[in-house]
C-alpha cells in the first residue's frame, strides 16, 4: 500500500511484564458514573442511561512524558480514572462477552478544559473542545487482566504535588466495567484495541503548570508526570 503522504504512528501503550505494547485504536469516556463527582459538577445521575463521549487515540500520553498544558484554556481539570484495555469486540454483547473482551486494566487522567466545557453546557454544545484535544489522556502501563483484576474494594486515587485530590473505590461507580462494555457495544462495534475510561471520583480541581501528578489504580497501575509548559 503506498500513500500520499506518511501514515499516523499507530499510539500504543506498554504492558507491564511483556515486550509487546498495546496498540490504541479508539478511546470511549464514561461521564458522571460516580454521585459524588457528579454532585460536585451540579448534574444527576441517569442510572438508566449512561452517558458516552470520545477522544481520539493520539490524545494519549505514556511513557512518563510531560503532558503539554493546552491551548485555548485557563481552567485545566484533572479527572482520575481507570482505563479497561480491550482485545476483542463486537456489536451487542452479553456481559460474559464482555468480560472476556477485557485485556487488561490501568489508570490515566480524563483531563479537561472546564471553561471550555462550562460554555459549551451553557450553549447546549457538544463538549469535543473540553475533552478531546490534543495530550488530553495520559495513560499508564497497562496489567494484563489475567495477572491481576481490580474489584469493589479497590481503590483508586490522584496526587497532585504529593497532596491528594481524588479518592474513592470502585464499588462507588454508577455503572461497573461489564455493564459500560455491554452498554457501548449497544451503540458502537467495539474492537481490539479499544480503551476505555470508567469515570471519576469527587475532587475534581484545576492543574498548573509544573504541577506533579500520581495516579495509583492500587496493585494494578501506576501513573506518575509532570505538566509542561505546553
Amino acid at each position: 500500500m503506498r500513500y500520499l503522504i506518511d501514515p499516523p504512528a499507530i499510539p500504543s501503550l506498554p504492558v507491564i511484564g511483556r515486550e509487546e505494547r498495546f496498540p490504541v485504536r479508539r478511546v470511549f469516556c464514561i461521564g458522571r458514573n460516580y454521585a459524588e463527582h457528579a454532585r460536585e459538577m451540579g448534574a444527576t445521575v441517569d442510572a438508566s442511561a449512561p452517558m458516552f463521549f470520545c477522544k481520539p487515540a493520539d490524545a494519549v500520553v505514556t511513557d512518563g512524558a510531560d503532558v503539554a498544558y493546552p491551548q485555548a484554556t485557563h481552567d485545566l481539570h484533572h479527572e482520575v480514572e481507570m482505563v479497561v484495555a480491550l482485545k476483542a469486540g463486537g456489536r451487542d454483547l452479553n456481559a460474559s462477552q464482555a468480560d472476556d473482551a477485557i485485556f487488561g486494566y490501568g489508570v490515566g487522567l480524563d483531563l479537561t478544559r472546564r471553561d471550555l466545557q462550562a460554555i459549551a453546557k451553557a450553549k447546549s454544545h457538544p463538549w469535543d473542545v473540553a475533552k478531546a484535544f490534543d495530550h488530553s489522556a495520559p495513560v499508564s502501563a497497562l496489567r494484563l487482566a489475567s495477572d491481576a483484576a481490580p474489584h469493589a474494594e479497590t481503590r483508586i486515587s490522584l496526587y497532585v504535588n504529593d497532596d491528594l485530590r481524588q479518592h474513592g473505590q470502585l464499588k462507588d461507580m454508577v455503572h461497573g466495567v461489564t455493564d459500560i462494555i455491554v452498554a457501548l457495544s449497544k451503540l458502537f462495534e467495539l474492537k481490539p484495541g479499544d480503551l476505555i475510561f470508567t469515570g471519576t471520583p469527587a475532587g475534581v480541581a484545576a492543574l498548573q503548570r509544573g504541577d506533579r501528578f500520581r495516579a495509583e489504580l492500587e496493585n494494578i497501575a501506576l501513573l506518575e508526570g509532570r505538566v509542561g509548559n505546553g
